[in-house]
């Protein structure tokens, strides 16, 4: 979108310990500022999974960039993973080593209606999992840069030896088809989360970066922003690690949006299993300093996605603050008007 925003909308998951917390979830902020927010749907989930794990964690929301032929206007993507259906023994190692190589999708033409969801595989064979998928317009090649985290696996590795999270990443123009997937970013330890925004010219990466294998990095396990020119390069130039140290016991997920106003950016960052997501603002997203600021989000909210909304977007999804007005429903499961693609 075009122009200052008149609000945010937050697509979130909760937690395997509530029900229905791997679903998708909706917040509206309350105006122009991202850091205040309205639960939509009577904090019911607003989209399900009927697929792969029927279970959703991670959801991203992305404008559409208009192609020739293209039907949505929006998409969602999130994890395949419900750990909540695994033994709880085993469930992060299973998933991780032998998880869901797919990502789940719906499309939507107006943010509250919203197709069926669809398993789309993208992850290739030899990876255990694909996680924490996003994607951003690639004007270079016409095409949607499709990533993700996946452990790798070769033949000859011992099956019991934990493999560590590259980014990966694909091209599409349709969310249903993709090519081959390739390595992104492989550092030669776990790095997950990614997050890109473009702006003047320059694309900023956000990921969470373990930094070493048993984590006594002071860096380790927060965040670390780069820049480059190009998009879909592997070559990206750090402009600082360990983004959240200061405040956080640990950090993933990262939101980076821009807020009202010129010079103003949020970074929200989960610290999972503590106060989940909190609030960073910066004048600039080549800055080296974050500073935290006070915001009051969801309860519970865990690894999502924040889009600037416009006014008329702003509005439709106004209406949802009360809906429904009694039972537990979700528009794909009794409210629905599906679109058709």
């Amino acid at each position: 979108m075009t122009g200052e925003p008149a609000g945010y909308l937050f697509a979130y998951f909760t937690s395997a310990a509530e029900e229905d917390g791997e679903q998708i979830h909706f917040a509206l902020s309350t105006g122009p500022s991202p850091l205040d927010w309205t639960i939509l749907n009577g904090g019911n989930p607003f989209l399900y999974s009927t697929v792969g794990e029927q279970g959703v964690r991670d959801p991203f929301v992305l404008r559409a960039a208009g192609l020739p032929g293209e039907n949505a206007r929006y998409y969602l993507l999130a994890t395949d993973l419900c750990i909540a259906r695994r033994d709880h023994t085993t469930a992060w190692e299973g998933a991780v080593r032998a998880g869901s190589r797919s990502i789940v999708v719906w499309e939507s033409n107006d943010l509250v209606s919203w197709t069926d969801p669809r398993l789309v595989e993208i992850a290739p064979p030899n990876a255990g999992n694909a996680w924490a998928p996003e994607a951003i317009f690639d004007k270079a090649s016409g095409t949607y840069l499709v990533y993700w985290a996946s452990t790798l696996h070769s033949p000859s590795q011992d099956p019991t030896q934990r493999s560590y999270h590259r980014m990966l990443c694909a091209n599409t123009t349709d969310f249903k088809t993709f090519t081959p997937a390739r390595v992104w970013i492989d550092r030669g330890r776990s790095v997950i989360d990614s997050t890109v925004i473009e702006t003047d010219g320059h694309f900023y990466r956000f990921s969470k970066d373990e930094l070493s294998a048993d984590s006594s990095s002071p860096d380790a396990k927060f965040v670390t922003a780069e820049r480059s020119d190009t998009l879909d390069t592997e070559h990206y130039s750090v402009i600082t690690t360990g983004i959240g140290k200061n405040e956080l016991v640990h950090g993933e997920g990262p939101i980076i949006v821009r807020g009202p106003g010129p010079d103003s950016w949020f970074l929200f960052i989960d610290e999972f299993g503590h106060r989940r997501y909190t609030a960073f603002t910066g004048h600039s997203l080549a800055s080296d300093t974050w500073t935290p600021v006070k915001a009051t989000m969801p309860p519970g909210a865990s690894h999502g996605s924040i889009l600037p909304v416009t006014a008329e977007e702003y509005t439709q999804l106004e209406r949802l603050a009360a809906w429904p007005e009694s039972g537990k429903t979700a528009p794909n499961r009794a409210q629905s008007r599906p679109i058709q693609t």
